[in-house]
């Protein structure tokens, strides 16, 4: 029994996250029974909200060495919390849920700045931000926010976290990997039959962050839909081999990643060199290298141990119909699905991770998985913020 709110056969929590991408809010309404490996976890509803143009551009300032101050971030802290309030109250209206009944909140807040390996004078730390405080007493409702930081205090990279949710909820008789597609992409590797310990996971690269960058700046939108500017462009192949080239490509697992590498300043360099081509060829080339990666990652890290037989793509980047049949063209040995081949939400997925591992943290059990993380141990993962006026 938790010691945090009475035991009930259903519990009914908010996931919130906020990604790289900055494409929204996402909030899930999940209705959970049990926990661990007895866990059941239903989508009640999802929505995305979208964040404000101000708020965005303060978002990327926040992750720009040059433009970053600890007076932008101690207010932004505060404007997202406020947000992800917002976001919390407007999946439960949409689900004609009454809020007051919502048993907890599990937030991952905006990463602000992640150093999964130390540099220079730098420690190994991550900054999410999103005041959990601001979230529970607006909407009244205890917190579980910050997951990263316990892991990383395990020695861990703090990412990827959502491995111990699909382990929970896609185990079964099939090798499969579930390929994250959001501002970065990521992997996790669940054999057949296989316990905790026979999973991995890592970053692939990058996602659809640089192909986001460079469309808003080659054609003014946010991001490519569909991926309907990289179908007609060509591959430029120098540029390719010279992106496949970067040193993450073939670093070793554990690994992760995040705009800190594939941000704004690599899009920076990257138009410089090539900025005089054609748009269409640039995206269509980024988007390739996006495809690649996971391509590289797979054969490289995961083949050898593991004859994949399913790929299931979630995130935005499986809504891009030129990524995914690129991915279909460089792996043809598996099957390569979406989440709603099997009747999920790429979208709500990562939401609904961090209602689950927020259920897992206030039921005393340990959310990482160490072929992940490379933490030392496993570990409860979270910081709780309380009801504040009693419930």
């Amino acid at each position: 029994m938790s010691i945090y709110y009475k035991d009930k056969e259903e519990k009914y929590v908010v996931g919130l996250m906020s990604g790289t991408s900055l494409d929204g809010v996402d909030a899930a309404l999940v209705k959970i029974k049990g926990y661990g490996e007895n866990i059941k976890a239903h989508l009640v509803e999802f929505l995305n909200m979208q964040i404000p143009e101000d708020i965005k551009n303060e978002i990327r300032d926040s992750f720009s060495i040059e433009r970053s101050n600890v007076e932008l971030i101690c207010s932004l802290n505060f404007k997202l919390g406020y947000l992800f309030a917002e976001a919390a109250k407007a999946v439960c209206e949409k689900a004609k849920f009454d809020i007051k009944n919502l048993d907890f909140i599990g937030s991952h807040g905006q990463t602000s700045f992640h150093i999964p390996v130390p540099y220079k004078n730098f420690a190994k730390s991550t900054l999410q931000i999103g005041e959990p405080a601001v979230i529970a007493y607006e909407t009244n409702t205890l917190v579980v926010s910050n997951f990263r930081t316990m892991d990383m205090a395990a020695l861990g990279e703090g990412a990827p976290l959502v491995p111990y949710t699909e382990y929970l909820l896609y185990k079964g008789d099939k090798n499969r990997a579930l390929q994250n597609i959001g501002g970065i992409g990521n992997v996790t590797v669940i054999p057949a039959h296989c316990s905790l310990d026979d999973m991995s996971a890592f970053d692939t690269g990058p996602g659809n962050m640089i192909i986001d960058e460079v469309t808003k700046r080659l054609k003014g939108v946010s991001y490519d839909k569909g991926g309907a500017f990289a179908a007609q462009g060509t591959i430029i192949e120098e540029m390719l081999k010279e992106l496949m080239a970067e040193e993450y490509m073939d670093r070793v697992p554990p690994k992760t990643t995040g705009r800190e590498l594939f941000g704004s300043q690599f899009v920076d360099k990257l138009i410089e060199k090539y900025g005089n081509l054609k748009a269409e060829d640039i995206i269509a080339t980024v988007t390739m290298f996006t495809a690649k990666s996971i391509e590289h990652n797979y054969r490289k890290f995961i083949f050898p141990k593991t004859k994949i037989e399913e790929i299931i793509l979630g995130g935005g980047g499986s809504y891009n119909n030129t990524l995914v049949s690129m991915i279909k063209e460089l792996l043809p040995e598996c099957k390569v699905m979406i989440q709603e081949d099997l009747g999920y939400s790429s979208d709500a997925k990562e939401a609904i991770a961090f209602a689950v591992l927020a259920n897992e943290t206030l039921n005393g059990n340990s959310g990482n998985v160490l072929n992940a993380t490379g933490a030392k141990e496993r570990v409860i993962l979270g910081n709780i913020t309380p009801v504040p006026r009693g419930k």
